[in-house]
């Protein structure tokens, strides 16, 4: 005899919510109070869960790609400024980010833009074995 389910339909909405600010799946097993296995099993026994967890990462994945995007190669966008009584409107630039630059390339071309580190040995290396009560100390 198995336990009656927590998981209710309002859920799915719930979790894409969540899931756009950010939430991953243990996040969501904190929230609805179960186990991150039982999110698992939710999202192999509702589809609607799992297609509402998907698009609600995909959109925030996205979303963080192309700000880190902008980042990495510079942009600009208007603003206005109040001086004394009057609105000006201004374009603000923020000019590319070396380090955005690099986690870009890092993620988008492994290969090339990997931390790797190459450690090269010379000389040689001797090694000992000395048996318990063995009498024998060249």
């Amino acid at each position: 005899m198995t336990r009656p389910t927590k998981y209710k339909e309002e859920y799915a909405e719930q979790a894409r919510k969540l899931c756009l600010l950010g939430y991953t799946d243990s996040d969501l097993a904190d929230f609805f109070g179960v186990a991150e296995s039982t999110i698992d099993n939710w999202k192999l026994k509702h589809n609607e869960f799992m297609g509402s967890i998907k698009d609600g990462k995909d959109i925030a994945d996205s979303e963080v790609a192309e700000a880190l995007y902008n980042r990495a190669m510079g942009y600009s966008h208007k603003e206005e400024r109040i001086i004394g009584d009057k609105v000006i409107e201004t374009e603000k630039h923020y000019p590319p980010d070396t380090a955005a630059c690099f986690i870009w390339l890092k993620n988008r071309q492994r290969h090339k833009w990997r931390d790797k580190q190459e450690i090269e040995s010379t000389g040689n290396l001797t090694i000992k074995v000395v048996r318990f009560g063995d009498n024998n100390t060249e």
